[in-house]
Protein backbone atom coordinates (compact mmCIF):
# COMPACT_ATOMS: atom_id res chain seq x y z
CA UNK A 1 0.00 0.00 0.00
CA UNK A 2 1.42 2.94 -0.97
CA UNK A 3 0.70 5.05 2.50
CA UNK A 4 2.73 8.84 1.00
CA UNK A 5 1.78 9.67 -2.12
CA UNK A 6 3.69 11.81 -4.23
CA UNK A 7 0.90 13.35 -6.29
CA UNK A 8 1.70 16.23 -8.87
CA UNK A 9 -1.46 18.56 -7.43
CA UNK A 10 -1.09 19.37 -4.11
CA UNK A 11 -4.71 19.59 -3.70
CA UNK A 12 -4.96 16.01 -4.45
CA UNK A 13 -5.40 12.89 -2.34
CA UNK A 14 -1.77 12.33 -0.64
CA UNK A 15 -2.40 8.79 0.91
CA UNK A 16 -3.39 8.07 4.17
CA UNK A 17 -0.16 8.88 6.00
CA UNK A 18 1.51 7.70 9.20
CA UNK A 19 -1.83 6.32 10.38
CA UNK A 20 -1.76 3.25 7.80
CA UNK A 21 1.49 1.66 9.26
CA UNK A 22 -0.73 0.42 11.95
CA UNK A 23 -2.67 -0.71 9.30
CA UNK A 24 -0.31 -2.46 7.77
CA UNK A 25 0.77 -3.98 10.75
CA UNK A 26 -2.72 -5.93 11.36
CA UNK A 27 -2.27 -7.25 8.35
CA UNK A 28 0.81 -9.08 9.09
CA UNK A 29 -0.55 -9.96 12.30
CA UNK A 30 -4.18 -11.37 11.35
CA UNK A 31 -3.72 -12.26 7.52
CA UNK A 32 -0.14 -13.24 7.91
CA UNK A 33 0.50 -11.36 4.96
CA UNK A 34 4.40 -9.87 3.97
CA UNK A 35 3.35 -5.99 3.48
CA UNK A 36 5.44 -2.91 1.29
CA UNK A 37 5.03 0.95 1.06
CA UNK A 38 6.47 3.19 -0.98
CA UNK A 39 8.92 5.86 0.87
CA UNK A 40 10.35 9.15 -1.02
CA UNK A 41 12.08 10.79 2.28
CA UNK A 42 14.44 9.58 5.08
CA UNK A 43 11.80 10.39 7.50
CA UNK A 44 9.42 7.81 5.93
CA UNK A 45 12.06 4.76 5.66
CA UNK A 46 12.75 5.84 9.55
CA UNK A 47 8.88 5.11 9.78
CA UNK A 48 8.73 2.28 7.95
CA UNK A 49 11.43 0.01 9.40
CA UNK A 50 10.53 0.86 13.02
CA UNK A 51 7.15 -0.30 12.12
CA UNK A 52 8.23 -3.70 10.73
CA UNK A 53 7.08 -3.27 7.63
CA UNK A 54 8.45 -5.85 5.02
CA UNK A 55 9.45 -4.47 1.94
CA UNK A 56 10.12 -0.63 0.89
CA UNK A 57 9.68 0.38 -2.72
CA UNK A 58 11.09 3.50 -4.89
CA UNK A 59 8.33 4.92 -7.20
CA UNK A 60 8.96 6.40 -10.43
CA UNK A 61 8.85 10.17 -9.69
CA UNK A 62 11.80 9.40 -6.84
CA UNK A 63 13.48 7.07 -9.35
CA UNK A 64 13.94 10.11 -11.93
CA UNK A 65 16.55 11.35 -9.34
CA UNK A 66 19.38 10.29 -8.32
CA UNK A 67 20.50 11.95 -5.50
CA UNK A 68 17.42 11.20 -3.56
CA UNK A 69 17.82 7.86 -4.49
CA UNK A 70 21.05 7.91 -2.91
CA UNK A 71 19.91 9.45 0.48
CA UNK A 72 16.84 6.89 0.69
CA UNK A 73 19.59 4.35 -0.08
CA UNK A 74 22.09 5.64 2.76
CA UNK A 75 18.69 5.99 4.92
CA UNK A 76 17.59 2.32 4.85
CA UNK A 77 21.04 0.82 5.26
CA UNK A 78 21.57 3.24 8.78
CA UNK A 79 17.38 1.81 9.54
CA UNK A 80 16.70 -1.47 7.99
CA UNK A 81 16.24 -3.60 10.88
CA UNK A 82 16.20 -7.81 10.65
CA UNK A 83 12.34 -7.52 9.88
CA UNK A 84 13.39 -5.47 6.26
CA UNK A 85 13.28 -7.90 3.65
CA UNK A 86 14.31 -6.35 0.23
CA UNK A 87 13.60 -3.18 -1.88
CA UNK A 88 11.96 -2.97 -5.03
CA UNK A 89 12.95 -0.17 -7.43
CA UNK A 90 10.54 1.08 -10.09
CA UNK A 91 11.95 2.56 -13.27
CA UNK A 92 12.37 5.98 -14.00
CA UNK A 93 9.34 8.61 -15.28
CA UNK A 94 11.76 8.70 -18.56
CA UNK A 95 13.18 6.18 -20.28
CA UNK A 96 16.40 5.93 -19.52
CA UNK A 97 17.59 2.01 -18.69
CA UNK A 98 20.98 3.56 -17.60
CA UNK A 99 19.48 5.66 -14.91
CA UNK A 100 17.30 2.88 -13.41
CA UNK A 101 20.32 0.40 -13.36
CA UNK A 102 21.82 3.58 -11.65
CA UNK A 103 19.24 3.39 -9.07
CA UNK A 104 19.02 -0.65 -8.31
CA UNK A 105 22.98 -0.64 -7.86
CA UNK A 106 22.59 2.03 -5.16
CA UNK A 107 19.97 -0.02 -3.64
CA UNK A 108 22.16 -2.90 -3.98
CA UNK A 109 24.59 -1.50 -1.86
CA UNK A 110 22.68 -1.53 1.95
CA UNK A 111 23.26 -5.50 1.30
CA UNK A 112 19.39 -6.08 0.68
CA UNK A 113 17.84 -7.96 -2.25
CA UNK A 114 16.69 -5.67 -4.68
CA UNK A 115 13.85 -6.20 -7.36
CA UNK A 116 12.84 -4.03 -10.78
CA UNK A 117 9.40 -3.38 -11.66
CA UNK A 118 8.39 -2.01 -15.02
CA UNK A 119 6.02 0.09 -14.44
CA UNK A 120 6.25 2.03 -18.59
CA UNK A 121 6.95 5.36 -18.88
CA UNK A 122 4.07 7.53 -18.60
CA UNK A 123 1.64 5.11 -19.73
CA UNK A 124 3.81 3.81 -23.18
CA UNK A 125 5.49 0.42 -22.02
CA UNK A 126 9.02 1.26 -22.84
CA UNK A 127 9.97 -2.57 -23.62
CA UNK A 128 13.24 -1.57 -24.89
CA UNK A 129 13.93 0.00 -21.59
CA UNK A 130 13.18 -3.29 -19.77
CA UNK A 131 14.92 -5.64 -22.15
CA UNK A 132 17.93 -3.19 -21.92
CA UNK A 133 18.16 -3.84 -18.11
CA UNK A 134 17.10 -7.51 -18.05
CA UNK A 135 20.42 -8.08 -20.15
CA UNK A 136 22.43 -5.63 -18.16
CA UNK A 137 21.25 -7.28 -14.70
CA UNK A 138 20.43 -10.64 -15.03
CA UNK A 139 20.45 -11.47 -11.79
CA UNK A 140 17.87 -8.93 -10.57
CA UNK A 141 13.85 -10.00 -10.42
CA UNK A 142 12.24 -8.06 -13.08
CA UNK A 143 8.50 -8.01 -12.00
CA UNK A 144 5.47 -5.72 -14.57
CA UNK A 145 3.16 -3.11 -12.90
CA UNK A 146 0.54 -3.51 -15.65
CA UNK A 147 -1.47 -0.88 -13.61
CA UNK A 148 1.07 2.09 -14.44
CA UNK A 149 1.59 0.62 -17.75
CA UNK A 150 -1.55 1.88 -19.43
CA UNK A 151 -3.41 3.31 -16.75
CA UNK A 152 -6.77 1.54 -17.80
CA UNK A 153 -7.98 -1.05 -16.27
CA UNK A 154 -9.15 -3.02 -18.63
CA UNK A 155 -5.33 -3.94 -20.00
CA UNK A 156 -4.44 -5.17 -17.04
CA UNK A 157 -5.42 -8.83 -17.32
CA UNK A 158 -3.47 -9.00 -21.12
CA UNK A 159 -0.65 -7.31 -19.62
CA UNK A 160 -0.84 -10.18 -16.45
CA UNK A 161 -0.24 -12.68 -19.61
CA UNK A 162 2.55 -10.61 -21.20
CA UNK A 163 4.41 -10.14 -18.57
CA UNK A 164 3.69 -14.29 -18.51
CA UNK A 165 4.88 -14.56 -21.51
CA UNK A 166 7.62 -12.88 -21.23
CA UNK A 167 9.08 -15.01 -18.33
CA UNK A 168 8.79 -12.21 -15.98
CA UNK A 169 9.17 -12.75 -12.17
CA UNK A 170 6.01 -11.42 -11.26
CA UNK A 171 3.27 -8.75 -10.85
CA UNK A 172 2.26 -5.46 -9.03
CA UNK A 173 -1.54 -4.89 -9.48
CA UNK A 174 -3.62 -2.24 -8.02
CA UNK A 175 -7.03 -3.11 -6.42
CA UNK A 176 -9.27 -1.85 -4.92
CA UNK A 177 -12.86 -3.11 -3.60
CA UNK A 178 -15.06 -0.58 -5.35
CA UNK A 179 -12.51 1.42 -7.80
CA UNK A 180 -14.62 4.09 -8.98
CA UNK A 181 -14.88 5.66 -5.24
CA UNK A 182 -10.62 4.60 -4.95
CA UNK A 183 -9.14 8.47 -4.02
CA UNK A 184 -6.23 8.03 -6.45
CA UNK A 185 -5.37 6.00 -10.06
CA UNK A 186 -9.35 4.40 -9.74
CA UNK A 187 -9.05 4.20 -13.82
CA UNK A 188 -6.42 1.50 -13.32
CA UNK A 189 -7.81 -0.24 -10.18
CA UNK A 190 -9.35 -3.85 -10.79
CA UNK A 191 -11.63 -5.93 -8.12
CA UNK A 192 -10.21 -8.30 -6.19
CA UNK A 193 -12.76 -10.70 -7.83
CA UNK A 194 -10.55 -9.60 -10.78
CA UNK A 195 -7.83 -10.09 -9.82
CA UNK A 196 -8.24 -13.46 -8.52
CA UNK A 197 -9.36 -14.63 -11.86
CA UNK A 198 -6.81 -13.49 -13.88
CA UNK A 199 -4.46 -15.45 -11.25
CA UNK A 200 -6.43 -18.60 -12.16
CA UNK A 201 -6.39 -17.35 -15.31
CA UNK A 202 -3.09 -16.45 -16.68
CA UNK A 203 -1.35 -19.39 -18.17
CA UNK A 204 2.48 -19.06 -17.35
CA UNK A 205 5.30 -19.91 -19.76
CA UNK A 206 8.42 -21.75 -20.18
CA UNK A 207 11.28 -19.95 -21.60
CA UNK A 208 11.40 -21.45 -25.07
CA UNK A 209 11.40 -17.64 -27.58
CA UNK A 210 11.77 -15.65 -24.69
CA UNK A 211 13.89 -13.08 -26.16
CA UNK A 212 12.53 -13.64 -29.63
CA UNK A 213 9.07 -12.47 -27.59
CA UNK A 214 10.71 -9.37 -26.06
CA UNK A 215 12.17 -8.30 -29.45
CA UNK A 216 8.76 -8.57 -31.36
CA UNK A 217 7.70 -6.23 -28.19
CA UNK A 218 10.29 -4.00 -28.84
CA UNK A 219 9.10 -3.93 -32.53
CA UNK A 220 5.48 -3.27 -31.81
CA UNK A 221 6.74 -0.40 -29.22
CA UNK A 222 8.89 1.22 -32.52
CA UNK A 223 5.81 0.71 -34.68
CA UNK A 224 3.59 2.31 -32.17
CA UNK A 225 5.45 5.39 -31.81
CA UNK A 226 5.99 5.20 -36.18
CA UNK A 227 2.93 5.04 -36.75
CA UNK A 228 1.88 7.66 -33.49
CA UNK A 229 4.50 10.53 -35.28
CA UNK A 230 2.71 9.61 -39.07
CA UNK A 231 -1.00 10.78 -37.71
CA UNK A 232 0.76 13.89 -36.09
CA UNK A 233 2.90 14.94 -39.56
CA UNK A 234 -1.06 14.41 -40.78
CA UNK A 235 -2.24 16.50 -38.35
CA UNK A 236 0.49 19.15 -39.08
CA UNK A 237 -0.48 18.45 -43.01
CA UNK A 238 -3.95 19.80 -42.35
CA UNK A 239 -3.33 22.45 -40.60
CA UNK A 240 -0.43 23.53 -43.89
CA UNK A 241 -3.96 23.27 -45.50
CA UNK A 242 -5.85 25.33 -44.04
CA UNK A 243 -3.13 28.15 -43.90
CA UNK A 244 -2.19 27.43 -47.44
CA UNK A 245 -5.92 28.09 -48.60
CA UNK A 246 -6.08 31.02 -46.07
CA UNK A 247 -3.12 32.55 -48.05
CA UNK A 248 -3.98 31.60 -51.28
CA UNK A 249 -1.50 29.29 -51.67
CA UNK A 250 -0.86 26.44 -54.01
CA UNK A 251 -1.54 23.17 -52.39
CA UNK A 252 1.61 21.10 -54.38
CA UNK A 253 4.65 22.92 -53.62
CA UNK A 254 7.51 20.64 -56.06
CA UNK A 255 10.44 22.63 -54.41
CA UNK A 256 10.12 21.86 -51.08
CA UNK A 257 9.27 18.42 -50.84
CA UNK A 258 12.43 18.07 -53.32
CA UNK A 259 14.64 19.36 -50.26
CA UNK A 260 12.67 17.61 -48.00
CA UNK A 261 12.98 14.19 -49.84
CA UNK A 262 16.99 15.14 -50.83
CA UNK A 263 17.36 15.38 -46.62
CA UNK A 264 15.99 11.74 -46.17
CA UNK A 265 17.47 10.22 -48.87
CA UNK A 266 21.63 11.53 -47.10
CA UNK A 267 19.50 9.92 -43.71
CA UNK A 268 19.05 6.57 -45.55
CA UNK A 269 22.49 6.52 -46.89
CA UNK A 270 23.85 7.10 -43.55
CA UNK A 271 22.22 4.93 -41.96
CA UNK A 272 21.68 1.97 -44.61
CA UNK A 273 18.32 2.33 -45.89
CA UNK A 274 18.28 2.37 -49.57
CA UNK A 275 17.43 5.42 -51.73
CA UNK A 276 14.00 3.36 -53.32
CA UNK A 277 12.46 2.59 -49.69
CA UNK A 278 13.47 6.00 -49.23
CA UNK A 279 11.58 7.77 -51.49
CA UNK A 280 8.55 4.83 -51.31
CA UNK A 281 8.32 5.93 -47.97
CA UNK A 282 8.62 9.63 -48.52
CA UNK A 283 5.81 9.66 -52.02
CA UNK A 284 3.59 7.66 -50.02
CA UNK A 285 3.55 10.36 -46.74
CA UNK A 286 3.62 12.87 -49.32
CA UNK A 287 0.65 11.78 -51.22
CA UNK A 288 -1.77 11.95 -48.13
CA UNK A 289 -0.47 14.95 -46.52
CA UNK A 290 -1.50 16.23 -50.22
CA UNK A 291 -5.07 14.36 -50.09
CA UNK A 292 -5.36 15.77 -46.68
CA UNK A 293 -4.56 19.30 -47.35
CA UNK A 294 -7.04 18.99 -50.89
CA UNK A 295 -9.66 18.16 -48.85
CA UNK A 296 -9.17 19.94 -45.59
CA UNK A 297 -7.91 23.39 -47.31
Amino acid sequence: AGLWKPRTAPESFQGIGDKGLEWLQRVQEECGLEVATEVATVEQVEKATKAGIDYLWIGARTAANPIQVQTLADAIARHATHRLKGIWVKNPVNEDAALWAGDIRRMQATGLPVWAFHRGCEHRPCWAMANLLRHEMKDVPLLLDPSHLTGDAQQVATLCQTAADLCMNGLMVEVHPTPATALSDSRQQITPETFLHILQTTAIQDEQDTELKWLRKEIDEADDKLWDAIMQRMLVSEKIGAYKKLQDIAVIQPTRFQEILSRRKQWGKAHGISEPTVEAIMNALHQESIQRQTFLG
